[in-house]
C-alpha cells in the first residue's frame, strides 16, 4: 500500500470506517495542538500520523521573528537531517489535509527507558553527545533559509514568558493580585533577567530538549519535537535537559552532566565558557524556563482543558527555588514568591 492510499484509509478508519487490514490508534497527546496516531498494516508495518492543527504554520508558543512560509517541522527537520542528526524519516506529506506520515520510532522515550531500568548515566551521556553534535552542526553550517535561524529568543519572547508565569501561575492559579510594590518588584526582575539572558552568547536552540522528546530506538537516541527551534542562549537546551519536568536530578548529578557538556563542546571546537560563567548562565536560564513552565502548565489546563501537567508545578517551582539559591541579586523576587506561594506549600523556606 502506498503512503497516499494508506493515509486515505487511515482517515476513513479514524472517522468510524472499517478496514480489516489497517488499524489506527490514537497516541497520548502532548501540550501542543497536534495529534498523533499509529497506523498499523501488514505484519509489523507501522508509521506515525501527525495530524496538524488548524494553522500549522503557527507555533504553539510565541516566537520573535519571521512567520514561516513553509511548515517548520519539515524545514527544521530537513536542516537537521542534512547534518546527520537522527530525526524521523518523513514518509508522506499532505498539507491540504494537514497530515504528515512519519517513521515510527516506537514508544520508548528517554523517560520511559529510565522507568524500565536503563542506566541513567549511560542515557544522559548519549543525550549530551547528541546535544553537542546538534549545536556543532548548527555552528559550522548555519542556514539563513531555515526558519530556525530567522527567529530568536529576543527580549519580546523572553518577557512574554516571564509574564506568562505572572498571569497564569501567580494570578490565575494562586489567586495573587500583586500590590503596587510587588508590581515594581516583578517589573524590575523581568527587566534584569531578560537583559542578562539576551546578553549571553547565542546559538541554535531546539527549545524543548528533554526526556519526552528523545526516543530510544535500538540503543540509539532519536530527536523529535524540533519544530520550534530558534536562536537563543547557548545554555538553553542544557537547561531543558537538566531541569526536566519529568525526570529529577540531584545537584550533584546535574553538575556532572553540565561539566560533561562543556567538555563535549570543547571537543567539537565550539566556543565554551569557563565553569563559573557557565554555572551562572545555567541558573539564569533555568530560572526563566521553569517560571515559564509553571505558568504554561496552568495555561494548558485553563485554556486547552488539559490538566495533565498540573502535577509538575511543584517540581518546576523547586527548580526556581534552586536557581534563586545561586542568584542572590533576585532576593526581592524570591521574597515575593515565598510570601505569596509559601502558604500554598509549593514554595518557601526550609
Amino acid at each position: 500500500m502506498n503512503h497516499a492510499a494508506l493515509l486515505d484509509t487511515a482517515f476513513h478508519v479514524r472517522d468510524g470506517g472499517v478496514d480489516p487490514e489497517v488499524r489506527v490508534t490514537a497516541l497520548p497527546g502532548d501540550a501542543s495542538s497536534r495529534r498523533y496516531y499509529r497506523i498499523a498494516w501488514g505484519p509489523g508495518s507501522t508509521c506515525i500520523w501527525m495530524a496538524l492543527g488548524e494553522d500549522p504554520l503557527k507555533s504553539d508558543e510565541v516566537v520573535d521573528g519571521d512567520r514561516p512560509a513553509t511548515l517548520p517541522f519539515l524545514e527544521v527537520g530537513d536542516y537537521l537531517r542534512r547534518g546527520g542528526l537522527p530525526v524521523p524519516e518523513v514518509l508522506h506529506v499532505d498539507l491540504d489535509r494537514r497530515a504528515i506520515l512519519l517513521e515510527d520510532l516506537g514508544d520508548v522515550t528517554l523517560e520511559r527507558a529510565l522507568q524500565q531500568g536503563s542506566e541513567k548515566a549511560v542515557l544522559y551521556d548519549r543525550a549530551v553527545d547528541l546535544l553537542a553534535d546538534l549545536h556543532a552542526w548548527a555552528f559550522r553550517a548555519p542556514d539563513p533559509a531555515c526558519i530556525a535561524f530567522r527567529r530568536r529568543f529576543g527580549p519580546g519572547l523572553l518577557s512574554w514568558e516571564v509574564d506568562h508565569f505572572e498571569t497564569w501561575l501567580l494570578r490565575e492559579w494562586a489567586g495573587v493580585a500583586p500590590n503596587p510594590t510587588e508590581v515594581r518588584v516583578l517589573e524590575d526582575f523581568r527587566r534584569d533577567l531578560v537583559g542578562r539572558l539576551v546578553g549571553l552568547p547565542q546559538g541554535f536552540v531546539h527549545r524543548d530538549y528533554q526526556s519526552r522528546n528523545l526516543m530510544v530506538t535500538a540503543d540509539r537516541l532519536r530527536l523529535i519535537d524540533f519544530q520550534d527551534a530558534l536562536q537563543g542562549a547557548w545554555v538553553y537546551d542544557l537547561v531543558a535537559l537538566l531541569r526536566d519536568s519529568y525526570v529529577p536530578f540531584t545537584p550533584e548529578e546535574a553538575g556532572i552532566i553540565r561539566r560533561r557538556y562543556l567538555d563535549a563542546r570543547r571537543d567539537r571546537g565550539l566556543p565554551t565558557p569557563g565553569e563559573e560563567e557557565a554555572e551562572e548562565a545555567f541558573h539564569l536560564q533555568a530560572l526563566q524556563r521553569k517560571l515559564k513552565d509553571a505558568g504554561r502548565f496552568v495555561y494548558i489546563d485553563r485554556v486547552r482543558g488539559n490538566p495533565r501537567f498540573l502535577p509538575n508545578i511543584p517540581r518546576s517551582l523547586a527548580y526556581v527555588r534552586e536557581a534563586l539559591d545561586h542568584l542572590p541579586q533576585y532576593r526581592d523576587f524570591r521574597a515575593l514568591l515565598e510570601d505569596r506561594l509559601g502558604p500554598l506549600q509549593v514554595f518557601g523556606g526550609e
